[in-house]
């Protein structure tokens, strides 16, 4: 039995929940910045901190992974980036892939983005490129929710034996 595999999976299935959440609030921002266009920059704003945070959850996910399973995380400038594509790799005897190349390809925008958030004025936010992320945000998490529950799964299972 590996304890820690499923203590992981708990970890894994709250955060998704939670998750889920940040993603209706970024829907919710923009739905409103429409809506009331007198404020729409506060809505923009609200938008491109829960596009953040959700990569930033996914991210933490990804840590965690990293540390319980692989026990390997990168580190180095690049460590965002090379977390990520760590996740799309099967490591033999260990486990399987967490993430497909899809995925993989989804979530690179967002972690961009993230970068995006972190380094400039909010004033400076491009509201049709947060627009356009928003609606790729719910597909780009639901597929992500999707693999990462098969992944918790197989970590309830290994962890259970």
């Amino acid at each position: 039995m590996i304890e820690g595999y499923v203590v992981l999976a708990t970890r894994i299935r709250k955060e998704l929940v939670d998750l889920e959440r940040v993603v209706s609030r970024a829907e919710g921002a923009i739905d409103a910045a429409r809506k009331r266009t007198q404020d729409q920059d506060f809505y923009i704003d609200s938008a491109a901190l829960n596009l953040h945070d959700i990569y930033a959850g996914l991210e933490r996910v990804f840590q965690q992974i990293a540390t319980t399973v692989d026990n390997s995380v990168p580190s180095g400038k690049e460590w965002h980036r090379d977390l990520l594509r760590q996740m799309n790799v099967e490591i033999p005897d260990l486990r399987p892939t967490v993430l497909s190349d899809d995925t993989l390809s989804a979530l690179d925008e967002f972690l961009r983005f993230r970068h995006v958030v972190r380094n400039v004025y909010a004033f400076s936010f491009d509201p049709g490129q947060i627009e356009r992320l928003v609606k790729l945000v719910h597909p780009a998490f639901m597929q992500a929710r999707g693999e990462l529950l098969v992944f918790a799964h197989f970590l309830e299972q290994v962890g259970g034996e």
